[in-house]
């Protein structure tokens, strides 16, 4: 065998361990903006820059859509990972968040802290400057609230679940503030995400309650109010949900859509209430699974009567 040939030899595994490490740090930098939350986000986004364009007056522009979704999802994956960040130490003590890259220390602090800078700043700068500047001023006030209220108070006050659902429902304002001008309608549909994030999470906390315990996250009280608080933090937001995604239809001679968005809403509190009774993390589960679904199935309603309409 050459001497050239045992140095390819001993080179190669090198090289290939080397792309391995890319691979990893790249793939760690990806989960760092969490995708399975953005994927949701821009699926807001989109529905609220639809529902607030579509007529004479303010024609849909794809431009438009994909310029915001872009600004939208820079923020959100900015905001996501400096959240990681900023919760680095507590996620370690939690079994479904140690495995996260700023968590398990596989990324230095300095270096997680920088990406989400850049993130949330080529975002908020680029909704200013291809879409507009309401636009970025909401996603920009969705960043500082998520980050510097909800985030500090889930460690003092259950309350932090009330404070987080307002930037939590942002994504759509934003996407509606993407035509120009806010009204009713755009705030009816800001009340419908924020209604459906407190099953939705109610759902979250209680699988995961021994973990938020343990790194002392207070997203539900502890003691003798803790199931009253969940039954009201999951039925009554359900109630009023049934409403307004009733209220938000645009037309009102539309009485199939009426019907089906009400045998959404009357679904989707079957399960919160089922939930409620039983507590247990079957029903959280059917619970999670009901919310995940009922808000696409809401959104293609709210489209298609839209279309329907000549919006």
């Amino acid at each position: 065998m050459s001497g050239q040939s045992i140095v390819a030899e001993q080179l190669a595994p090198s090289g290939s361990q080397h792309e391995g490490v890319v691979r990893n740090t790249l793939s760690d930098y990806w989960a760092l903006t969490k995708p399975e939350v953005n994927f949701l986000i821009l699926i807001t986004t989109g529905v609220g820059f639809y529902l607030g364009c579509g007529n004479e007056a303010r024609p849909l522009s794809f431009g438009g859509l994909l310029n915001t979704l872009l600004g939208t999802l820079l923020v959100a994956s900015g905001t996501a990972t400096l959240n990681q960040y900023i919760e680095r130490k507590f996620d370690a003590q939690m079994r479904r968040t140690a495995r996260r890259p700023a968590a398990a220390g596989r990324l230095k602090p300095a270096a997680v802290l920088a990406f989400g800078i850049a993130l949330a700043a080529a975002g908020t700068v680029y909704l200013a400057a291809a879409v507009n500047l309401l636009a970025s001023l909401l996603a920009a006030l969705t960043l500082l609230t998520y980050l510097f209220l909800y985030t500090p108070l889930k460690r003092k006050t259950s309350l932090c679940v009330l404070v987080g659902a307002f930037p939590g429902a942002m994504p759509p304002l934003i996407g509606w503030a993407a035509s120009g001008r806010l009204n009713i309608e755009a705030g009816i549909l800001y009340a419908i995400v924020f209604l459906w994030q407190f099953p939705h999470f109610m759902a979250i906390a209680w699988m995961y309650r021994e973990d938020y315990d343990r790194a002392g996250y207070l997203v539900l009280p502890k003691g003798k109010t803790r199931v009253p608080f969940v039954i009201l933090e999951t039925v009554l937001p359900l109630i009023v949900l049934i409403g307004c995604s009733i209220v938000q239809f645009p037309t009102r001679h539309a009485a199939m859509f009426y019907c089906a968005g009400a045998l959404l809403g009357l679904g989707f509190l079957y399960f919160g209430v089922e939930f409620a009774l039983r507590r247990s993390r079957a029903t959280a589960r059917r619970l999670l699974a009901a919310s995940i679904v009922y808000l696409p199935l809401l959104f293609v309603l709210s489209m298609t009567l839209c279309s329907r309409a000549g919006r």
